[in-house]
């Protein structure tokens, strides 16, 4: 696993700074459980990487938003930025995320409100299939904090979890089904 470390030694809370609980009286705020936006790059129309990561998030007790197959980065960062994650996960398995992973990370990053969203991509990063941490330097200095590849990046995305800060206070969202997410995620591209 290649992960970029932040100043404070803790590599998911960049400055020690807390997680904004949002706006004062939306309601009642859910502790117990990350929110993670979960993603994929504009070109991989792939659905069973996301699904897979989906129903492992949710089994270790996190809230995901999943966006869906080929979501314009611009859609990922206005999706991001509204929900404000805990974490953003990114799955590509088509052979283009070191490519078009810079963009996204870049885009991210450059967004305010998710300067310090901890941000890791995995999957089949390159059309060789490369499992070597060096061979994705170019997406940690783009912004991603890990990159996870091969038969450890399951595992990895878990102990990662275990590392983040305790989950941010938001308002409670009205419960919506899988289809329902996906439905408004559509929507609002």
């Amino acid at each position: 696993m290649a992960l970029r470390q932040q100043s404070s030694g803790d590599a998911f809370a960049p400055g020690g700074e807390a997680h904004d609980a949002g706006a004062p009286g939306l309601g009642a705020h859910h502790l117990d459980a990350y929110n993670v936006v979960l993603s994929t790059i504009p070109s991989d129309s792939h659905t069973w990487n996301l699904l897979f990561l989906q129903l492992l998030l949710e089994e270790h007790g996190c809230e995901v938003t999943n966006l869906g197959a080929c979501v314009p980065v611009a859609t990922l960062v206005g999706e991001s930025a509204q929900s404000r994650p805990d974490l953003i996960v990114i799955s590509s398995v088509n052979g283009h995320g070191l490519e078009e992973g810079r963009d996204l990370a870049r885009a991210v990053r450059a967004h305010p409100e998710l300067r310090h969203v901890p941000l890791v991509i995995g999957g089949k990063l390159d059309t060789a299939g490369s499992q070597s941490e060096d061979d994705f330097l170019p997406l940690l200095e783009a912004g991603f904090d890990a990159v996870l590849v091969g038969e450890t990046a399951v595992p990895r995305l878990l102990a990662l979890l275990e590392q983040l800060p305790a989950p941010a206070a938001r308002p409670i969202a009205p419960s919506l089904s899988g289809l329902e997410q996906k439905a408004y995620a559509d929507a609002t591209r």
